[in-house]
C-alpha cells in the first residue's frame, strides 16, 4: 500500500517516507481565527461573539526520511524531492487519512545525514492556507 503521494506521485519511488511525528503534526487540531470582540468603556469587560467560528491558516512543520541504495542513488532522490518542495504548491495524499493536504513550502528547518549518504532526515515547515481544503482526494489522485 502507498503510504503517501506528493504531488500525485508515489513518495517512495524517490525514497520519501514519513518521519518522526508526521501524523502527530499533520493531524493535529486546527486554530480558529480570532472572535469579534469588543471592549466598551460602559460596561464591564468585554463582549465575544461565538458564533460562525473560522478556521484559520496553519503552519505545521513535518520530518521527512530520504533513502537510496546507494550515495548516487540518495543524491538523486534528495534532489527530485527538493524540486518538489521548490515548486512551492505541495499537496500530500495520505491514504490513512484519506485527506489530500494542500500546503505550500516555506524552509527546511533542520537536517541530519547519516555518515555512508545513503539517508537523511529534514523537517519542513509548510503553511497550509485552508485546512477545510482538504476535501477527499480525487480519482485520479490515487496511483
Amino acid at each position: 500500500m502507498t503510504e503517501m503521494l506528493i504531488n500525485k506521485q508515489d513518495a517512495s519511488t524517490f525514497g520519501v517516507r514519513m518521519g518522526d511525528g508526521f501524523l502527530d503534526a499533520i493531524c493535529s487540531p486546527l486554530p480558529l481565527k480570532e472572535f469579534v470582540e469588543n471592549s466598551s468603556r460602559l460596561e464591564d469587560g468585554k463582549r465575544v461573539l461565538y458564533n460562525s467560528p473560522k478556521i484559520d491558516e496553519r503552519d505545521v512543520t513535518l520530518t521527512f526520511n530520504i533513502h537510496g541504495d546507494t550515495e548516487e542513488e540518495f543524491t538523486a532522490n534528495k534532489t527530485a524531492f527538493e524540486q518538489i518542495l521548490y515548486s512551492g504548491k505541495v499537496e500530500i495524499h495520505l491514504p490513512v487519512t484519506g485527506k489530500t493536504y494542500r500546503l505550500t513550502y516555506l524552509s527546511s528547518q533542520s537536517y541530519a545525514q547519516n555518515i555512508a549518504r545513503t539517508s537523511c532526515s529534514v523537517s519542513v515547515k509548510f503553511n497550509e492556507p485552508n485546512p477545510n481544503n482538504r476535501g477527499e482526494a480525487d480519482s485520479d489522485d490515487l496511483l
